[in-house]
Parts: structure tokens; sequence; C-alpha cells
């Protein structure tokens, strides 16, 4: 719970929240409307509310939504703590179909009313569930903005912690009648740890379309597929580039950029975000759609980047109008002049006037368009900033990018193998350092109009340059990889002819069209203990790019081994996790439940059958024991029952019935169902605190495989909630182990991990600054 709260209210009074530099730079750009000066500092100066979104992934969205208010949000209507009414919860008025909340409850105020304890649980356990996400208001945008459909290819560039990659999840999945829909995310993050945690994030939505993949982004490898017998490389119709970036607009939850605030990290960071930003439209498909954006207000991350790209794409790029977009967002146009500030105060307005020995940390990129001609074709008034005093949130900068032909430098490869050109002579690469860490940077040449182009080829040169340079923002050499990361275990698919998957068809009655080729184990020699499944799309992806990309994990898990199992036909029962994916393909082994019955499964460990209604006993009597599918159809007739489906995974016993389904997902539908399950949770923490032996009793001893995960997962919700919001500025300080076996190790390494510093964590700490 202490995760979920972090920053929900202030509590640093030894930070002084002032920053001379900071006021005296962004007057003097003008960022901020005049007259609204001391509302912006004053709202910097505030703790930020909390905001948490229902995730539309589900048809459970709005039963979660209409429980919410109905429930807890009219318990806590009249309320008062200490002779102060407590505030209500608002609804983002520019998010869809009233999704997303926010509050300024604090987690003071949330421990001293048992109305509010009730609440903070309820989030807490639909968190867990992958219901809601807790997530900052301004974080929410870029995905929106993407504009995504189920068929879009798309790529998160660096993803962790994972909430936009969440949002983008839940989009493809628009539709929940189709099982597999055409389109994927690739979730990419530099730093290996990070990429634990954005599993654990995208595990909760139970999507056989996403993979985390571990590449530097500035130099993400070209991926190939399958397209009819022949190989092409992969472009996708959707890229969200969510740099890192200084992050000064998240100074109301980071307080610590207030003292360490200066324009310097923008200066280092720079030449990385445009080699991103690069990196990203050049696997862009034409047509599709790029968002940009970063947590920082500074010209010099935003604004400069986008103008760089657009000039040096020559027209093949063009930034657009979404200003109809999420109508109700406060917004500011994107600025057209701006100047660069050292960080002792030194203004330059143009690159001539920059000494030479200050041309490493100032580029050329970094100054605005002088030719009024190209900058007006430009449209940087479409860029959007959000300023933290106009709706009470972070401060954020988006920007909306369309492909409309290949890059410049791209136009003559050929599809597959192709090779990058020569370094040019007339231009140079150097790295300039930025802490620990080197970005390459392209210097200025001589002749400009005849070198366009040349030094964009150039730019996509440094990263193949960049990758045999010590220091560079990029996964540590292989060596290292074992010290600091884990060794993955390798996906293989499932033969064809497999005898592992005759019994499992027969005993479900499968669905002809259940596409067994998209099953695979983490195991090559040895008994397969777990089956997940991916999207045919995903398994093009793997095959074809298994050498030149590190996957850390992708698909769901669908069967587990049960040795109970192969006495009663089948060694594989259904896991909770794929059952939504599995479901329309099962023709066998399926009960249609009442309300009720419901009921009596999640709230009474292993129910006689004799508890059950007449109904459920009459299919279950001439069923043979095993795994079975227990399904809950809405009776529209009874309005006040719940009007989402529910599918769970059972077991039937010899003379029992029960549901393997984990604890906060059953508190979930107990809650749906409007029964009371505040106490009943209590009762489960005392017996947490008591001891380990008497929880993991029962379940565990008949659910093979079951303590092993619920230990995985409580570890990382204990990281989590020591990390809190710092799993956003660091990279290096989380873990979260997916794969079975490993928990020793994941054990081993959490106790060690502040003693590990990677390579990316030696970086100055704005340089790691990520929503």
């Amino acid at each position: 719970g202490g995760a979920f709260l972090q920053g929900w209210a202030g509590g640093y009074p030894e930070i002084v929240k002032e920053n001379e530099l900071f006021e005296r730079y962004y007057r003097e750009l003008g960022i901020v409307p005049a007259g609204e000066w001391d509302a912006f500092m004053a709202a910097l100066r505030e703790p930020l509310p909390a905001t948490l979104r229902i995730t539309g992934y589900r048809s459970h969205a709005k039963e979660i939504l209409h429980c919410l208010k109905e429930k807890y949000f009219r318990e806590l209507q009249d309320l008062e703590v200490d002779g102060q009414k407590v505030e209500m919860p608002q609804s983002l008025s520019w998010y869809p179909e009233e999704l997303a909340w926010h509050t300024n409850l604090s987690r003071k105020i949330l421990r001293k009313s048992p109305q509010l304890e009730k609440f903070h649980q309820f989030l807490v356990s639909e968190t867990e569930c992958g219901n809601i996400s807790r997530q900052e208001a301004v974080s929410m945008i870029p995905p929106l903005l993407l504009d995504v459909s189920p068929h879009h290819k798309i790529l998160d560039m660096c993803a962790a912690p994972g909430s936009k990659t969440a949002q983008l999840i839940e989009m493809l999945h628009a539709d929940m009648n189709v099982p597999f829909p055409k389109g994927f995310v690739i979730a990419n993050d530099v730093d290996n740890k990070r990429c634990y945690l954005l599993v654990h994030q995208a595990k909760r939505l139970n999507s056989p379309c996403i993979m985390v993949v571990n590449h530097d982004a500035s130099s993400i490898p070209n991926l190939q597929i399958d397209v009819d017998g022949r190989k092409e490389i992969l472009f996708y119709d959707r890229i969200l580039c969510d740099v890192p970036c200084s992050g000064d607009g998240t100074m109301r939850k980071n307080i610590d950029v207030w003292k360490k605030w200066t324009t310097q990290n923008s200066l280092q960071l720079h030449g990385l975000q445009l080699r991103i930003a690069t990196r990203g439209v050049e696997q862009l498909a034409e047509g599709g759609r790029m968002v940009y954006s970063t947590c920082s207000l500074n010209p010099i991350e935003n604004e400069a980047v986008i103008a760089s790209l657009l000039e040096k794409s020559q027209g093949a790029l063009e930034l657009a109008d979404v200003s109809s977009e999420l109508p109700g967002l406060k917004r500011m146009p994107g600025i057209t002049k701006w100047k660069v500030m050292l960080k002792d105060g030194q203004w330059f307005e143009e690159w001539k006037d920059v000494p030479s020995n200050r041309q490493t940390q100032i580029r050329p990129t970094m100054f605005p368009v002088k030719d009024e001609e190209k900058l007006k074709a430009m449209n940087l008034e479409r860029c959007l900033r959000i300023l933290p005093h106009h709706q009470n949130t972070g401060g954020f900068f988006v920007a909306v990018l369309i492909k409309k032909s290949p890059m410049p430098w791209n136009k003559r490869q050929p599809k597959i193998h192709q090779k990058l050109p020569q370094r040019t002579e007339d231009t140079e690469v150097t790295a300039a350092n930025s802490g620990n860490g080197s970005d390459c940077i392209i210097e200025e040449p001589t002749l400009a109009e005849n070198e366009e182009s040349k030094k964009m080829q150039e730019l996509q040169n440094s990263d193949t340059e960049q990758s045999k340079k010590e220091g560079v923002c990029g996964p540590p050499p292989s060596k290292k990889m074992k010290l600091f990361g884990f060794k993955e275990d390798p996906f293989v698919f499932l033969p064809e002819d497999d005898p592992l998957f005759l019994p499992i068809q027969k005993f479900y009655a499968l669905d002809p069209s259940f596409p067994k080729m998209n099953l695979l184990t983490r195991t090559q020699e040895g008994k397969k203990r777990q089956l997940y499944m991916v999207s045919k799309e995903l398994r093009n992806v793997l095959l074809n790019n298994s050498e030149k990309m590190k996957v850390i994990n992708t698909g769901i898990k669908v069967w587990s081994r049960n040795s109970d199992g192969e006495q009663f036909g089948c060694a594989f029962r259904l896991a909770q996790e794929g059952i939504y994916t599995l479901y329309p393909f099962i023709h066998a082994r399926i009960i249609n439940v009442c309300i009720e019955d419901v009921k009596i499964l999640l709230t009474q460990e292993n129910p006689f059958l004799s508890k059950f209604s007449s109904e459920t006993q009459k299919k279950v009597k001439d069923m043979a024991m095993g795994s079975i599918v227990l399904k809950y159809d809405p009776d529209p007739e009874k309005p006040h029952d719940l009007q989402c489906p529910i599918v769970l995974c059972g077991w039937q016993g010899k003379t029992s019935l029960r549901a393997f389904v984990p604890k906060n997902e059953r508190l979930h539908y107990l809650r749906m169902m409007g029964v009371e399950v505040f106490k009943a949770k209590r009762k489960e923490d005392e017996l947490e605190n008591k001891t380990e032996e008497e929880v993991q009793h029962g379940l565990v001893q008949t659910e093979e495989g079951m303590d092993v995960e619920d230990k995985e997962h409580d570890l990382v919700t204990k990281m989590e909630a020591e990390i809190g919001e710092k799993s956003s500025q660091s990279p290096v300080e989380s873990s979260a182990m997916e794969i079975e076996n490993k928990i020793e190790d994941l054990e081993q390494f959490s106790k060690n991990a502040n003693t590990h510093v990677s390579q990316e964590s030696k970086d100055t700490d704005a340089s790691n600054v990520k929503d």
C-alpha cells in the first residue's frame, strides 16, 4: 500500500523549494503566459495529487467505475476527518469515459478513518490485479495521442516502468471478444533491471501480444519478419518515444529536482534524445505516427529536438495538429524562439556566438531555426506543453509526428542487410562526456548547405560507432551482463508433432482453429512445466530475430503441469492468467455457474459439492476429475447482479469443487458482486503476520508451482513498495523476476541490488529521471 500512495502528500521539510537559476531561466524564455508566473511557481511547490486510471482493457472497467462511484465515493461524500470535510476525488475532464481520477487525499488522512482505509485497500488490491493503474495524469497523454487500433504494430522505445505500455496493451484489446489482436507491443528499455519492473506491470494485463526487450533505444536493431515467405524489415505503425529527460516537470513529486536543477542536465541529454527520436522515425512505417514526449519544460529537450528532426527529414516528417484531440485538456502551444544558457548563467542566442571551448557542451541543433520560412513550415506551435498550474498536474511536453515518406538518408537502402554509409570526411564524430557516460554528437560541417544529407547519414552512423566506444548509454558488455542481469531461458515453440499436446487437445476438446503453433516453453530439455502462448505476429518476430534481439519476456501462461492430473487423462491444468485467451477455444469441461455459486467458490477454500446449486451438481456429476472452467454469464433481467461475464479456472475433486484464482483477483470479483471483503482482508493480513507456514498451507499443497509464483509476486510487490516513486528516477533500483524457478537468484539479487551499480546508473542523476 505504501508504494501505491507514495507522493500523495509532501513530507520533505528539509528541502527548500527554491532555485534561483530555474526561475531566471524560465522567466527569460517566457514559457509561462504573462501574469501567471506566481501561480506557476506556487503550483510547483504544492504536492502532486494522486491519479489513478481504471484499465479499459477488460469488460470489467465499467463495473469497477460503477463500484468506485456508487460505493466508495458515496461513502466519502459527507465524511469528516479531524473536523475537515474530505475532498471528493474528481474525474480528469479530458480522459475518455471517466476512466481517470485524481484525489488530494494524503496517506496520513487515509489511515485516520475506517472508510478511507477501506478505500485505500480497494485501490491497492485492484492495482495488484491490474484493474487500476497508479499513473501521473500527464503520463496518460502520449498513448491517447498515438491513436492506437488493435491491428497496429507498436514500439515503446523507453518503456520502463511501464504505465504507458499498459495503456497501449489495453488499446490493442479494445474488443475483448478477439483473443489475439493482429497488433502487438514491443516494449524496450536500456536497463536490464528496469525491464523486470516492466514485465511485472505488463504481466498484470495477461496479454499474448506484448514482448519486453532490452536494448539501447538509440541503436535498437532493425527486426525482420516473414511476409509470404520473404523476409522484410519490420516497420512500426505507432511508436512511443518517451525519452530520458532532466525531469523538471516532475518537481512536485521528485523534490530533489529543486536542489539539483541546472541547465547542464538538458545540455547533456539533448544529443541522446535526438538520437533516440531519429532511430524512432527510421523504424516508423510511412503514414505511421510517433509521439515524442518528455517530463521536462525545457525547449532544449523539446522543441530543439523536434525542430532538428524536422529540418533533417527534408519534408519526410510533419507535426500533426492535435488541437481538437483530448478536448478539456489545457495545453500551451510549442514555442519558436528560445536561447541557450550555461549553468553559470551565460546566455547564447546563436551558434556563432558560442566560443570554441564551449562547443562540446552546446551544439548547433540546440538553437532555433533562423530561416523564418523554414520555421513557419515546421508548425512548432502544434507541439503541446502542459503547465502544472493549469490543471493541477505535473509539467509535460508532447509532439506528434507523422511520417510521409522514407527518411532522406534511408531512401536508397535495400530492404534487407543494408550497409550503413561509410563515414564522410567532412563530418566529425566526437564524444561529449555526460557524467560517466558519453553521448555521440554530430559536429556541424563548415559547408552547411551542401552537407545536410551527409550530416544525417553520419547521425545514423553514430549508432554503430557508439557501440564501439566505452561508456555509451547501452547495455553493459556480455561479461558484465552475467554480473548485473539474469541469463534468460530460451523461448522454445512446441513442435508440430509434439506428443505433449494431443492429450491436452482431447481433454479440453480444443477447437480445430486453436493456434497450437503459438505455444512455447522456456525449457529445451527435461519436463516442460509451463506452457505459454503468444500471438501469431509475435511468433513471427521471435522466430526471425533470435540472434539480434535480447528478449526478457513474452507470452502468457496458459497451462501448468500438475502431476495429479495425469491419472485423469491430462497432465496440464488451466492457468488463470491465460484463461480469457484460451476460453474461446475450449469446448469441454465448462461448467456454467450462478452468482451464488461464484460467491461460494471465491469465499471458501475447498467447498463440498453439496454446497452448490442443484444445476451445478448435475453438471459436475458426469464429469471426470481434473481441471475445469467455471463460467458466469450475467442475467440482464437481474440488473442488480454483476453485469459482466467471469471465467475462472477450477479443479473438480471427488466430493468438492474449487477455484484456482489469485487472492487479489478473488477480492476483485467479490467486490464487484457487492460482497464486503474488508474484514476478510484484515484477517488474512493477521494470518500473514503469524507464520508463513499457515498462509502457504492449503492451496499451495494442491496447486503445483503456485507457491513459487506467490513468493515471487510478494517479493516484487515488496520491492515496488520500497522503491515507490524512486523507480522513476534510477534505472537500477529494482528487478521483478517473472520466470519460475529463479526465486533464489532474485532474493540474492535484491539483497545485493544496492551494491551493484551498472554503467547507466553512474550517469548524472538528472539523466535518469524518467516518468
